[in-house]
């Protein structure tokens, strides 16, 4: 389980934070949510099935869950700079 990744985004004046949450290998899947000043905006669980059911080693595993976090953390702050998001 992969605890967790942050980061701040500015777009035309306003502050967001996008935050990427494992929510465990029971559900195979993590959440994305885009704050701005204490309330949710958006959200969404991504499902990471596919990468359990490789049977890869533990720190492989973990190693690919983590790349997909990071690419749809990133995938959701460039949204946010091309105002797709929130």
């Amino acid at each position: 389980m992969i605890v967790g990744l942050n980061l701040r985004v500015e777009h035309e004046g306003r502050q967001f934070h996008l935050q990427v949450e494992d929510l465990g290998e029971a559900r195979a899947c993590f959440e994305v949510r885009l704050h701005e000043g204490g309330g949710i905006l958006w959200s969404k669980q991504v499902g990471y099935q596919d990468i359990l059911s490789q049977g890869l080693p533990r720190d492989q595993q973990d190693e690919a869950v983590r790349s997909s976090m990071e690419k749809m953390l990133h995938t959701a702050a460039t949204a946010i700079a091309r105002g797709k998001l929130p």
